[in-house]
């Protein structure tokens, strides 16, 4: 029996593969082809759909080789694509991409169309010819090429920098509601946990990313040997190889380790199913990016940050704890899992950009006036956090600006970097220019 681990690194493969899909339109094509021919001749067959055997031989040649030509097209633009990401984006937003459903529709319809015109092209003869598959290849053909306008019209929009940010953060907001949900659905309280006992320690046995967990089966195997399991490290972690990935506090017999590994998932690299802060990352990502020397385009770091401070808000409401304590059916505890504190996420998400954009009088603003967006809106808990984020801008604006007039100016909270709000007046060490307002 495969384990959870397993079971989810093969749906992370199936999910990102751009084969497997394609392989089931090119077998399905197939099938459909020979159902068609099966059926050919029926009386209740319009006699408009009768063709000469080269009308059909020719159709169906321009068929499939259109699907040829059409295939290779839309690889073209996924190299396109990959470079745009890597380029100009952020290499993480790749794994975003693999795993497209419109794009593996695509992909799928073009292959089957292939299949089921080859397929048909055999079973002409002089005497024999499939006018209804010749049909329905015309239609698959013009549902094709509507699904290829489909999928250029969305990838033309969505490479934009902003749309990408947009679909990220709604994709870690999903995630960090519905980890939120069951947490809170099973945690107790810290006080209610007891680690007393024996300890034995799960290593790994090769090194990498804790991709996700298995909550409800971890609980579940605790609660049958009456025992704690602590997690070593959180989720989005890098574990080295022999490195610690579980303690057993406590039971009446240890589990056995083979079957507490195969309830956690490691990989290469991080995923969003079960990791918010990587969705947090890649919009970091894509804002630093856009800042660097060579691209110096902080309008799209200022769009960025309209995102991120959405998904702020969102996590400032859940109330993340540092560690998570999840019971039995019995309130027993059984597991705890590291988590990732308030601090951490807002330390992720303007440090970077903070630092990076600090010449910027767009990116000060902005970050400016999302920590006092935040500080007037979240609960008095994230308020130290957040002032303390405020106290670094005022020092960074103080050491990059020298003169005190671009300093007030870069100290003017505005929501679109510059130009979404009037300049506040300036402090009192700033001689008034004397000259009319705009």
């Amino acid at each position: 029996m495969t384990s959870w681990a397993t079971r989810f690194r093969l749906r992370q493969y199936v999910k990102a593969s751009l084969w497997i899909v394609p392989l089931f339109g090119l077998v399905l094509g197939v099938v459909l082809a020979e159902a068609s021919s099966a059926v050919d001749g029926a009386s209740w067959l319009p006699k408009s759909w009768d063709y000469s055997a080269s009308t059909a031989s020719s159709v169906l040649s321009s068929v499939v080789g259109s699907m040829i030509a059409l295939l290779g097209f839309v690889v073209t633009i996924g190299v396109l694509v990959i470079q745009q990401a890597t380029g100009t984006l952020s290499p993480r937003y790749m794994r975003l991409w693999y795993r497209d459903r419109l794009q593996k529709a695509v992909l799928a319809t073009f292959t089957g169309t292939f299949s089921f015109a080859y397929t048909l092209l055999r079973s002409i003869e002089a005497d024999s010819v499939p006018n209804l598959g010749v049909t329905l290849a015309g239609i698959a053909v013009s549902v094709s090429l509507l699904l290829l306008l489909i999928y250029l019209n969305r990838f033309t929009h969505n490479l934009r920098p902003v749309a990408i940010a947009d679909i990220v953060g709604r994709l870690g907001e999903r995630v960090l509601d519905q980890a939120a949900a069951h947490v809170q659905s099973t945690a107790v309280p810290d006080g209610a946990l007891s680690t007393a006992g024996p300890v034995a320690r799960i290593r790994s046995e090769r090194g990498g990313v804790i991709q996700a967990v298995d909550a409800h089966g971890m609980v579940s195997l605790a609660a049958r040997h009456d025992c704690v399991l602590v997690l070593g490290a959180a989720i989005g972690d890098f574990v080295p190889p022999h490195g610690t990935i579980v303690e057993i506090h406590g039971g009446r017999s240890a589990p056995d380790p083979g079957r507490v590994s195969g309830l956690l998932a490691l990989g290469v690299e991080r995923t969003i199913e079960q990791d918010p802060a990587f969705a947090l990352r890649i919009l970091v990502d894509i804002a630093i990016r856009a800042l660097s020397p060579a691209v110096n385009d902080p309008t799209t770091a200022v769009q960025v940050l309209n995102h991120i401070e959405t998904f702020l808000h969102a996590v400032g409401r859940v109330g993340l704890r540092s560690h998570y304590v999840l019971a039995d059916d019995r309130g027993r505890p059984r597991l705890v899992l590291p988590g990732r504190p308030w601090e951490n996420y807002l330390e992720l998400a303007v440090a970077e950009i903070r630092d990076y954009g600090a010449t910027s009088l767009q990116v000060c603003r902005r970050l400016r006036a999302l920590l006092e967006g935040l500080l007037a809106t979240l609960p008095d808990e994230c308020g130290p956090s957040l002032r303390a984020e405020l106290g670094l801008l005022d020092t960074t604006i103080e050491r990059e600006f020298g003169d005190a007039r671009r300093r007030a100016c870069a100290r003017t909270p505005d929501s679109q970097g510059i130009g979404g709000r009037q300049a506040q007046a300036a402090p009192p060490d700033v001689p008034p220019s004397g000259e009319p307002g705009l």
